[in-house]
Protein backbone atom coordinates (compact mmCIF):
# COMPACT_ATOMS: atom_id res chain seq x y z
CA UNK A 1 0.00 0.00 0.00
CA UNK A 2 1.27 3.29 -0.96
CA UNK A 3 2.05 5.74 2.18
CA UNK A 4 1.12 9.25 1.76
CA UNK A 5 3.43 12.25 1.66
CA UNK A 6 1.59 13.04 5.14
CA UNK A 7 2.81 9.72 6.45
CA UNK A 8 5.96 9.69 5.30
CA UNK A 9 6.83 12.86 6.95
CA UNK A 10 5.31 11.25 10.03
CA UNK A 11 7.45 7.94 9.67
CA UNK A 12 10.96 9.88 9.41
CA UNK A 13 10.29 12.30 12.09
CA UNK A 14 9.10 8.98 14.41
CA UNK A 15 12.88 7.59 12.98
CA UNK A 16 14.74 10.84 14.26
CA UNK A 17 13.14 11.38 17.34
CA UNK A 18 13.88 7.55 18.07
CA UNK A 19 17.82 7.27 16.61
CA UNK A 20 18.12 10.97 18.51
CA UNK A 21 17.33 9.44 21.60
CA UNK A 22 19.04 6.20 21.77
CA UNK A 23 21.99 7.28 20.12
CA UNK A 24 22.34 10.17 22.82
CA UNK A 25 21.39 7.34 25.66
CA UNK A 26 23.28 4.41 24.30
CA UNK A 27 25.83 5.83 21.97
CA UNK A 28 25.91 5.48 18.05
CA UNK A 29 27.66 1.64 17.97
CA UNK A 30 25.23 0.81 21.13
CA UNK A 31 22.06 0.91 19.57
CA UNK A 32 21.44 -1.00 16.25
CA UNK A 33 18.61 -0.38 13.50
CA UNK A 34 16.05 -2.99 14.51
CA UNK A 35 15.83 -1.46 18.01
CA UNK A 36 15.65 2.43 16.50
CA UNK A 37 12.81 0.92 13.88
CA UNK A 38 10.96 -0.84 16.63
CA UNK A 39 11.16 2.25 18.98
CA UNK A 40 9.65 4.81 16.63
CA UNK A 41 7.05 1.75 16.13
CA UNK A 42 8.08 0.70 12.62
CA UNK A 43 9.62 -2.22 10.61
CA UNK A 44 13.14 -2.31 8.56
CA UNK A 45 11.74 -1.55 5.85
CA UNK A 46 10.35 1.32 6.48
CA UNK A 47 13.26 2.85 8.05
CA UNK A 48 15.38 2.08 5.04
CA UNK A 49 12.93 3.94 2.97
CA UNK A 50 13.99 7.37 4.27
CA UNK A 51 17.55 5.95 5.08
CA UNK A 52 20.05 4.12 3.26
CA UNK A 53 22.10 3.42 6.09
CA UNK A 54 22.89 3.22 9.47
CA UNK A 55 25.24 5.95 8.85
CA UNK A 56 22.79 8.51 6.92
CA UNK A 57 20.52 8.01 9.70
CA UNK A 58 23.36 8.92 12.12
CA UNK A 59 23.78 11.46 10.66
CA UNK A 60 20.46 12.90 9.97
CA UNK A 61 19.24 11.92 13.57
CA UNK A 62 22.45 14.21 15.10
CA UNK A 63 21.68 17.44 12.92
CA UNK A 64 18.17 16.62 14.09
CA UNK A 65 18.71 16.69 17.94
CA UNK A 66 21.10 19.50 17.74
CA UNK A 67 18.43 21.71 16.34
CA UNK A 68 15.82 21.08 18.69
CA UNK A 69 17.92 21.82 21.73
CA UNK A 70 19.19 24.94 19.41
CA UNK A 71 15.42 25.94 19.55
CA UNK A 72 14.93 25.08 23.17
CA UNK A 73 17.80 27.81 23.81
CA UNK A 74 16.42 30.23 21.43
CA UNK A 75 12.81 30.08 23.19
CA UNK A 76 14.79 30.18 27.01
CA UNK A 77 16.48 33.67 25.27
CA UNK A 78 13.33 35.25 23.65
CA UNK A 79 13.80 38.83 23.54
CA UNK A 80 16.49 38.87 26.25
CA UNK A 81 19.96 39.54 25.46
CA UNK A 82 21.86 37.29 27.08
CA UNK A 83 25.88 37.95 27.54
CA UNK A 84 28.60 34.87 27.37
CA UNK A 85 28.21 33.92 31.12
CA UNK A 86 24.82 33.40 30.81
CA UNK A 87 24.85 30.28 28.05
CA UNK A 88 27.68 28.95 29.97
CA UNK A 89 24.98 28.90 33.48
CA UNK A 90 22.66 27.46 31.12
CA UNK A 91 24.97 24.60 29.55
CA UNK A 92 27.03 23.65 32.22
CA UNK A 93 24.21 22.52 34.60
CA UNK A 94 23.55 19.64 36.48
CA UNK A 95 20.45 19.26 34.38
CA UNK A 96 22.08 19.06 31.14
CA UNK A 97 24.30 16.54 32.61
CA UNK A 98 21.88 14.12 34.12
CA UNK A 99 19.43 14.70 30.86
CA UNK A 100 21.86 12.50 28.51
CA UNK A 101 18.44 11.43 26.16
CA UNK A 102 17.42 14.89 25.50
CA UNK A 103 20.73 16.99 26.12
CA UNK A 104 22.97 17.93 23.49
CA UNK A 105 24.32 15.02 21.46
CA UNK A 106 27.51 16.98 21.03
CA UNK A 107 27.96 16.06 24.77
CA UNK A 108 26.81 12.88 24.32
CA UNK A 109 28.65 11.82 21.50
CA UNK A 110 31.66 13.48 21.16
CA UNK A 111 34.33 10.84 22.13
CA UNK A 112 32.84 9.04 19.33
CA UNK A 113 32.38 10.59 15.97
CA UNK A 114 36.04 10.15 15.18
CA UNK A 115 35.57 6.27 14.92
CA UNK A 116 31.82 7.83 12.49
CA UNK A 117 31.33 8.10 8.83
CA UNK A 118 32.59 11.20 7.24
CA UNK A 119 28.50 12.24 6.97
CA UNK A 120 27.79 12.21 10.97
CA UNK A 121 31.64 14.39 11.52
CA UNK A 122 30.15 16.54 9.35
CA UNK A 123 26.72 16.87 11.23
CA UNK A 124 29.21 17.26 14.28
CA UNK A 125 31.14 19.81 12.76
CA UNK A 126 28.40 22.05 11.88
CA UNK A 127 26.69 22.00 15.21
CA UNK A 128 30.23 22.77 16.92
CA UNK A 129 30.52 26.15 14.54
CA UNK A 130 27.15 26.81 14.93
CA UNK A 131 27.73 26.56 18.89
CA UNK A 132 30.88 28.55 18.67
CA UNK A 133 29.39 31.31 16.54
CA UNK A 134 26.11 32.18 18.84
CA UNK A 135 28.99 32.16 21.72
CA UNK A 136 31.24 34.78 19.87
CA UNK A 137 28.07 37.18 19.11
CA UNK A 138 27.59 37.15 22.81
CA UNK A 139 31.18 38.31 23.09
CA UNK A 140 31.92 42.53 23.25
CA UNK A 141 32.26 44.01 20.11
CA UNK A 142 35.84 45.62 21.92
CA UNK A 143 37.76 42.40 21.67
CA UNK A 144 39.24 41.90 18.37
CA UNK A 145 37.33 39.14 15.98
CA UNK A 146 40.32 36.79 15.90
CA UNK A 147 40.38 36.62 19.83
CA UNK A 148 36.42 36.31 19.91
CA UNK A 149 36.66 33.47 17.64
CA UNK A 150 39.63 31.66 19.48
CA UNK A 151 37.46 32.40 22.96
CA UNK A 152 34.03 30.96 21.37
CA UNK A 153 35.82 27.82 19.89
CA UNK A 154 37.51 26.66 23.28
CA UNK A 155 34.29 28.13 25.55
CA UNK A 156 32.47 25.36 22.87
CA UNK A 157 35.00 22.64 24.03
CA UNK A 158 34.55 22.91 27.06
CA UNK A 159 31.00 23.05 27.27
CA UNK A 160 31.26 19.75 25.50
CA UNK A 161 33.76 18.10 27.29
CA UNK A 162 32.72 19.21 30.72
CA UNK A 163 29.57 17.93 30.11
CA UNK A 164 31.18 14.54 29.26
CA UNK A 165 33.73 14.15 32.29
CA UNK A 166 30.82 15.49 34.76
CA UNK A 167 28.59 12.42 33.36
CA UNK A 168 31.66 10.53 33.38
CA UNK A 169 32.66 10.80 36.99
CA UNK A 170 28.98 11.23 37.90
CA UNK A 171 28.03 8.02 39.83
CA UNK A 172 31.76 7.58 41.68
CA UNK A 173 31.70 11.18 42.98
CA UNK A 174 28.96 13.40 42.27
CA UNK A 175 31.01 16.37 44.82
CA UNK A 176 33.35 16.26 41.92
CA UNK A 177 30.92 15.96 39.16
CA UNK A 178 29.01 19.36 40.44
CA UNK A 179 32.95 20.58 40.93
CA UNK A 180 34.04 20.35 37.56
CA UNK A 181 30.85 22.29 36.60
CA UNK A 182 31.82 24.79 38.67
CA UNK A 183 35.52 25.62 37.79
CA UNK A 184 34.79 25.85 33.83
CA UNK A 185 32.22 28.26 34.38
CA UNK A 186 34.37 30.35 37.33
CA UNK A 187 37.15 30.13 35.27
CA UNK A 188 35.19 32.09 31.87
CA UNK A 189 33.38 34.48 34.55
CA UNK A 190 36.34 35.45 35.30
CA UNK A 191 37.62 37.07 32.38
CA UNK A 192 37.35 40.62 32.90
CA UNK A 193 36.38 41.71 28.95
CA UNK A 194 33.83 38.96 28.04
CA UNK A 195 30.41 40.77 28.72
CA UNK A 196 28.34 40.13 31.52
CA UNK A 197 25.53 38.89 32.88
CA UNK A 198 22.31 40.73 32.04
CA UNK A 199 19.94 42.16 34.78
CA UNK A 200 16.84 40.75 32.93
CA UNK A 201 17.27 36.92 33.58
CA UNK A 202 15.38 35.39 35.61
Amino acid sequence: MRVSKEKAAENREALLQAASRLFRQKGIDGVGVAEIAKEAGLTHGALYAHFSSKDELAAAAFSYGFAGNMNDTREWVGDRSLGFTDYLDGYLSPYMRDKVETGCPMAASASEIGRQDSAVSESFKRAFEEMATMLEDSLEDTIPQTQKRRLAIAAAAAEIGGIAVSRAVAKADATLADEVLEAIRATFAAAPKWRRRTPDRP
